[in-house]
């Protein structure tokens, strides 16, 4: 008794010792085995059968990392407690174990330690540690409602469809996973994989949607700052009209040029001009980290695809269900470049000087993201004899935690699908936190090295 006391002891003192960055990580891993276990049981299957690990692992990570690359289709593989177990993964994935966990405790008036503000600091991007409680009952709270808000509206198209109790689970499935951004879906009964395709024409049902998508990818920082500006734009913090500024920018670019690689494609032509446009524009929203689709994209050019590419990687914001680099770490890049072209000492953005160190971590973050990607493509292309663009979308979707495929994801082989896996744990945790987790992060003397010029360019 007194051994098992004493690992208990030492099991809780190791884990005092580890940085925010790696219970951050910790955390996850253990959701998704969690996640993985009761995926397997048999009762979560329709078939009544146990599910391999493989699939099990692959899904629990997926809706985790609020990614929806799947290897079956989650309405006709998954019973009704499968697809529970799949949604309370995806909404704590989405919102962060972290707000949870506090948001508990503070409900039972405990006093919450210095520790656990900081690892929730981590945990959300917060941009300080003052106030972080409060704001995690801003996001629990805020969280809620809008799920709620969106799965009242979808509840007008899908309860007619599908019945009472059907198009209510429906509505709260799509609205949970839409705002999260995860992509996971339950219109497998139109066929495997059919994910939104049925209503591409369904104006109510995209324009729904996209704003659960949009209002999930715009992080709870922005929308706090937001609601106490009461809504000036006078008001705003920088991070905030960077974010709606880059936002905007990406979804309207992003359409249009979808709309013009498209135009030659005999698979869109069959589309009327306005489904055409409305294709364009929810598949510019949806790319930013969200997963679902109306046109099937294994029919879209390269051209399409390498769009896309783009836009999955940049993904959504920071302290957001979304996924990426970040908006603000691809505008931090602009900034930089348009700094180094005019000759700037530092990077502006909007009138006001950004820190010294910002341009080092978004060109670290933006590097680790394309270095993943594209070396996980080069393996992914060469075990499975996959194209390289396809696997290259593939990959950029999985580290974006985005979700969207080209149908490749059922024939991928095990290597390939732990790798996607691995991507996706580190998108959703973030490239920096990922690297942090793995390196000595704290402040060292400084020594001073000899100095000499390289060229650059």
């Amino acid at each position: 008794m007194v051994e098992i006391k004493n690992i208990f002891k030492t099991a809780k003192g190791s884990f005092k010792r580890l940085s925010p960055m790696k219970i951050i990580l910790l955390g996850f891993l253990v959701i998704i085995l969690l996640g993985t276990v009761l995926l397997c049981l048999p009762i979560s299957s329709r078939s009544g059968q146990p599910t391999s690990f493989m699939t099990s692992y692959f899904t629990a990570t997926s809706a985790v990392c609020v990614t929806g690359l799947v290897k079956v289709d989650t309405h006709n593989y998954w019973s009704l407690f499968g697809q529970l177990v799949i949604l309370g993964l995806i909404q704590v994935g989405g919102i962060g174990f972290m707000t949870i966990c506090i948001s508990a405790i503070s409900i039972t008036k405990k006093k919450i330690g210095l520790a656990s503000r900081e690892i929730m600091q981590s945990s959300v991007s917060a941009p300080q540690l003052g106030g972080i409680v409060k704001m995690t009952r801003f996001i629990l709270l805020g969280t809620l409602t809008v799920e709620l808000v969106g799965a009242f509206l979808l509840s007008f198209a899908f309860v007619p469809q599908f019945g009472f109790l059907k198009g209510v689970w429906f509505s709260i499935f799509h609205s949970v996973s839409a705002f999260c951004n995860a992509g996971f879906d339950l219109m497998g009964g139109a066929g495997d994989f059919s994910s939104l395709t049925g209503y591409v024409s369904n104006i109510y049902v995209c324009v729904v949607i996209s704003l659960l998508i949009v209002i999930g990818g715009l992080g709870f920082f922005v929308w706090r700052d937001i609601l106490d500006s009461k809504f000036r734009l006078s008001k705003f913090r920088l991070q905030t009209k960077v974010v709606l500024l880059i936002s905007s920018a990406l979804i309207v670019l992003g359409a249009v040029l979808l709309f013009l690689t498209e135009l030659k494609n005999p698979a869109s032509n069959k589309e009327s001009l306005p489904q055409q446009i409305g294709s364009a524009l929810f598949q510019s929203v949806t790319t930013r980290t969200a997963g679902f689709n109306t046109v099937d994209l294994s029919t879209i050019t390269h051209s399409s695809m390498f769009i896309m590419i783009v836009l999955m990687l940049v993904g959504g914001s920071p302290g957001s269900t979304a996924g990426g680099m970040k908006t603000t770490t691809f505008a931090v890049l602009i900034s930089s470049i348009i700094s180094t072209f005019k000759h700037r000492k530092t990077a502006e953005m909007l009138g006001r000087r950004l820190e010294e160190n910002v341009t080092r971590l978004a060109t670290c973050a933006v590097t680790l993201y394309l270095c993943f990607a594209g070396g996980a493509a080069v393996v992914i292309s060469t075990l499975d004899d996959i194209p390289f663009i396809n696997a290259l979308f593939e990959s950029a979707s999985a580290i974006a935690t985005v979700g969207l495929t080209t149908g490749i994801t059922t024939q991928l082989g095990t290597i390939s699908s732990v790798l996607l896996t691995i991507l996706m744990l580190f998108g959703r945790v973030g490239s920096l936190t990922m690297l942090f987790a793995f390196s000595n992060y704290k402040s060292k003397p400084q020594s001073q090295k000899p100095l000499e010029k390289i060229q650059i360019g």
